[in-house]
């Protein structure tokens, strides 16, 4: 007689309600879209969680079926409390993607702790399993901690340092007292766009406390890219032209390929590269106040799938519809007050982001072109970087590679 087959152990998967932005600290539960017994995948929506900035459904970053929902509809909970708990068979069911060692996964919205429910012990995590940055490992091997029970604060909820720390015992590391849950939380202002104004200015205190930044503008001539568009849309319905923005947008995210060190995060006092290019567009609210939702892999798309594209994000982002990803996944901000009528664009960098592009109004100006002097249309791009990860040299020829680009439309 030949003996069953030993069953295959389970195991089971903390869903945390993730961090949509460095000025996050509480977000509140509107929408579950699962319930207890539902299979879901990577990239599923399982909720809509508001925050000082808005409603965003909320992705999953592993698969398995619910079996637990924790925090019910309505309540306010801190960043990084269990919101569900999910169940996959086999050992790995339930864990993120493994990062490669010494990078940080940005892809993920959530952060997900495996807690083995296997009646015997099980084998520890590999090293990787949990996403952190080597300092932050370091310290947390110093201080006896493990990172499986430590919220990550880090693009895509990555671990740093700083996360580690607040995570010591009293009497370790120094850190700041632990948030009350969730009965004494201080009240945020009860009008929305004021809610969202003490978030940005949570954010922007941060940033011009914590980053150097330099500065640089060129001013670029944009005839020959405004006659490409104009040829390439007399064809086109009025709903269906590209906008110059597009064309800035596709500048931006090509010249980011050949200068790596803009596109990426500053965290535990170093320098993380991205591996994708995800463009951040700062996008005003007709209520006023502001988000930055991410166009992903813009490099990727040709400049007709940017326009339609920045149209979606537009759309979604002042009528509700925006998905946590596109919130956290950010690696460079682009800003463009052009239709404000601003010439230029002297940004603050959006930590743990180490630049800003900045596009200000095209505009008819005296210009010199081959000892000609004539009238063009003339747009100022500037650049707002983080000194810690670059300095002005590189920046500037940063600069001279998007406005190349510009100048040469039919490359782009």
């Amino acid at each position: 007689m030949i003996a069953d087959d030993p069953p295959i152990p389970t195991t089971s998967t903390e869903f945390k309600m993730p961090s949509l932005g460095a000025d996050m600290r509480f977000g509140t539960v509107v929408a579950w879209l699962v319930k207890p017994g539902d299979v879901v995948k990577r990239g599923d929506i399982v909720a809509e969680v508001e925050t000082e900035k808005g409603v965003f459904e909320v992705e999953i970053g592993v698969e398995g079926t619910v079996d637990e929902i924790t925090v019910t509809k309505g309540s306010k909970v801190p960043v990084g409390t269990t919101l569900a708990r999910l169940r996959g068979k086999g050992a790995a069911a339930g864990i993120l993607a493994t990062a490669p060692p010494g990078a940080i996964e940005v892809s993920a919205p959530a952060v997900a702790v495996p807690v083995s429910t296997a009646p015997s012990p099980a084998p520890p995590a590999a090293p990787h399993a949990v996403r952190a940055s080597p300092l932050a490992r370091k310290v947390a091997e110093a201080e006896g901690i493990d990172l499986a029970s430590v919220v990550g604060t880090g693009p895509g909820g990555a671990i740093t340092k700083a996360d580690v720390e607040r995570a010591a015992p009293s009497g370790g590391i120094e850190r700041p007292p632990p948030v009350a849950i969730p009965a004494a939380v201080p009240s945020p202002p009860s009008d929305t766009a004021s809610a969202m104004r003490h978030a940005v200015a949570a954010a922007v205190a941060r940033s011009k406390r914590e980053i150097p930044h330099y500065y640089l503008a060129a001013d670029v001539d944009l005839a020959t890219a405004i006659g490409w568009l104009a040829a390439r849309n007399a064809s086109r319905p009025i709903t269906d032209r590209i906008l110059p923005a597009a064309l800035l947008l596709r500048s931006v995210a090509l010249a980011l390929r050949a200068y790596p060190l803009l596109n990426g995060f500053w965290i535990d006092d170093a320098y993380q590269a991205s591996a994708s290019i995800h463009l951040g567009v700062a996008i005003s609210l007709r209520d006023g106040g502001l988000l930055v939702p991410a166009i992903h892999d813009a490099d990727r798309l040709g400049v007709e799938d940017l326009m339609r594209a920045l149209t979606d994000l537009v759309r979604r982002t002042r009528s509700g519809g925006l998905r946590s990803s596109e919130m956290v996944d950010a690696t460079v901000t682009v800003s463009n007050l052009g239709d404000q009528g601003a010439t230029s664009v002297f940004g603050i960098i959006y930590p743990p982001q180490v630049a800003l592009v900045g596009f200000g109004r095209v505009y008819d100006r005296p210009w010199a072109d081959r000892g000609m002097l004539g009238v063009r249309p003339v747009v100022t791009v500037s650049l707002a970087a983080d000194h810690r990860a670059t300095d002005g040299h590189y920046g500037g020829r940063f600069l001279a590679d998007v406005s190349a680009r510009l100048q040469t439309p039919e490359s782009l």
